[in-house]
Parts: structure tokens; C-alpha cells; sequence
């Protein structure tokens, strides 16, 4: 049936043609953002998962910044430990060539003297960002000069859905105490004095008895520490006394030095997941909400033939009527 106020044929091109625009607009969207899941409404659960997983990535992105802070300090920590162990090889060099008879031990002591002071200056200068792990100060109460030295090592999220930040800690140990298998990590733990000669404690500033030596000269036994030291009188049991000291202070900065070493070792493994871990979330958020864009274009040109071809039947659906007019002519 044929009807002038009616006209079927248009009505369902006209819907047609409204449904392929909504396609378009959809697809246009999804080409100019390069987003398939753009927002909750297109999907919520894969938006409320990318949502999610980009915070992470956010957060992930400051334990790099973190992690790199970390590094500094410990790579800061093992160059002046490394740079001291040098200093005390030297003088371990020096204190063998002074037991040999005949051997000025005065020009040996000004060379030791130089050397002590030098290890002064590397324990002073090795900080970082004002923290400084080869000297600590078991005296002073300041809320800010703690013995446990953290860095941060990741970020976890739970299955629960709990997050985390975790840490390595690196624990500063002023007193050795071989005897009961403590060692020092420190070079110095200072007293009230800026250039480390009255210490109580640290590697370079502990009495023999605590680094492990046994000793027969009285001399050495009452508290004459590395730092301190003056071979210009000694003897040769005083200078064997000597020699002992400098090796056991020599391992116990191995052994710190091995510490710093490991956690160096174990940031840079962290900084390297970080690195692939953010790549791999980036990668699934994009599975989920990212729009294929030879799909998208593929669709569009599509849409826009049928939009044309929509038009045309339009046109044709409303010229239908045109034609009764000339059964009245």
C-alpha cells in the first residue's frame, strides 16, 4: 500500500542511516583517541582494570626514582670503602716495609701519617644527599642519624588488592666484635670529633681486642687504634701487633665492602624488572582498551560506503511519492 502520510520505505532508511552514523561516530572516536575502551561506559570492567594498572605503573615509575636514589647512596657508600681499603693496603704496605732492620721508621710514619689522614677525608666526604654510611654516631640522639639505612626495592600489589612499598635495609654496625662474630661496616664511629681521632668503635677507630687480635704489647692493648697509629718506637713484636691490626681492619672493610656490593647488585636487578615490569603493564592495559587501527580504519570506510548508499535510498524511498502526483495530472 502506497500512502502519502505514511511512507515506510523512508522511515526505514531514515533508521538505517541513523544507526550507521552512530557506528561512525563510535569508530571515529575510537580512530582519533586510538582507545577502544575510552571510558567506563564502553566497557567497565576492562576500563576499572586499565584504571587500576595504570596507578600502579605511576607508582612503579616512582620506585625507579627511588631506586635510583637508593643506588646513588650505596654506590657512593662502596666507593669510599673501595677507596679506603686502597688507603689501608697501603699502609699495610708500609707497615711490612717497616719491619725490616735498618729502615727509617721515622719516613715511614710521615708516610703512614698522610695515609691515616686520607682515610679521615674519605670517610668524611662519602655521603650522599647529606647521608653518610661509612660514619655513624651512636651518641648523638638526632631522629634523623639512625643506624637502619633503607632503601626502597619495589612495589607490590597484593592478590587482596593491598599495595606496598618494600624496602632493603642496611643496618650500620659500629662495633665489631669478632669474638662473638660481629663485624663492623662502618669506618669510623665518631665521639665528638670532627676529624675521627678520639673514635670509639668503627673499623678504623676499634681497639685491638674488638677487631679480634691478640696482642702482647700492653702498649697496643690499651685502646691504640689504626688511626692513631705511631710506629716510630715499636718494636718488632709491636710491629707484627701493627701489622695484625691493619690486616683484621682490612677484612672486616672487605667484608662491608662485599655488603654494599650485594645490595648494589641486587637494586640494579630491581631497576631492570621495574624497567621490563612497566613494559609488560603497559603492554596488557593496551590488549585491553587499545583499538586495533587497521580494524578501525578497515570499519570506517565501510561505514562511510554505507552512509552513501544510505543517503541514495533515502532519496529514492522519499521520490516514491513524487509519483502519485501523476496519477492526478
Amino acid at each position: 500500500m502506497t500512502s502519502i502520510l505514511t511512507n515506510v520505505a523512508a522511515m526505514s532508511a531514515l533508521q538505517t542511516l541513523r544507526s550507521i552514523g552512530s557506528s561512525m561516530e563510535t569508530t571515529q572516536d575510537r580512530v582519533s583517541s586510538g582507545m577502544r575502551v575510552g571510558e567506563a561506559s564502553d566497557n567497565a570492567a576492562y576500563w576499572s582494570i586499565a584504571t587500576t594498572m595504570r596507578s600502579d605503573n605511576m607508582a612503579l615509575s616512582a620506585v625507579q626514582d627511588a631506586l635510583g636514589l637508593g643506588a646513588a647512596k650505596v654506590d657512593t657508600a662502596y666507593a669510599g670503602m673501595e677507596a679506603a681499603i686502597d688507603v689501608v693496603k697501603e699502609i699495610k704496605a708500609k707497615v711490612t716495609a717497616a719491619t725490616e732492620q735498618g729502615v727509617d721508621k721515622a719516613k715511614v710514619q710521615e708516610e703512614i701519617t698522610q695515609l691515616q689522614q686520607q682515610l679521615v677525608s674519605i670517610a668524611s666526604g662519602a655521603a650522599f644527599n647529606g647521608q653518610n654510611w661509612l660514619v655513624y654516631d651512636n651518641t648523638n640522639t638526632d631522629p634523623t642519624n639512625v643506624a637502619d639505612k633503607t632503601v626502597v626495592s619495589g612495589f607490590i600489589r597484593s592478590a587482596d588488592g593491598t599495595v606496598k612499598v618494600s624496602t632493603t635495609t642496611y643496618t650500620l654496625q659500629d662495633l665489631p666484635d669478632v669474638a662473638a662474630g660481629t663485624n663492623s661496616n662502618v669506618l669510623f664511629s665518631t665521639v665528638d670529633n670532627d676529624d675521627h681521632t678520639q673514635s670509639a668503635g668503627g673499623i678504623l677507630g676499634s681497639v685491638i681486642d674488638d677487631l679480634g687480635v691478640t696482642a702482647a704489647s700492653a702498649d697496643w692493648d690499651a685502646a691504640t687504634t689504626i688511626v692513631n697509629m705511631t710506629i716510630t718506637d715499636y718494636t718488632d713484636a709491636d710491629m707484627a701487633d701493627a701489622l695484625s691490626l691493619v690486616e683484621a681492619g682490612l677484612q672486616q672493610m672487605t667484608k662491608a665492602a662485599s655488603q654494599l656490593g650485594s645490595i648494589s647488585m641486587r637494586i640494579n636487578l630491581q631497576e631492570d624488572f621495574a624497567n621490563k615490569l612497566t613494559d609488560a603493564i603497559d603492554k596488557g592495559v593496551g590488549r585491553l582498551v587499545d583499538a586495533d587501527m587497521n580494524e578501525e580504519s578497515t570499519r570506517l570506510k565501510a561505514l562511510q560506503t554505507q552512509q552513501q548508499l544510505g543517503i541514495q535510498s533515502l532519496s529514492i524511498a522519499n521520490s516514491s511519492s513524487e509519483g502519485i502526483l501523476s496519477l492526478f495530472r
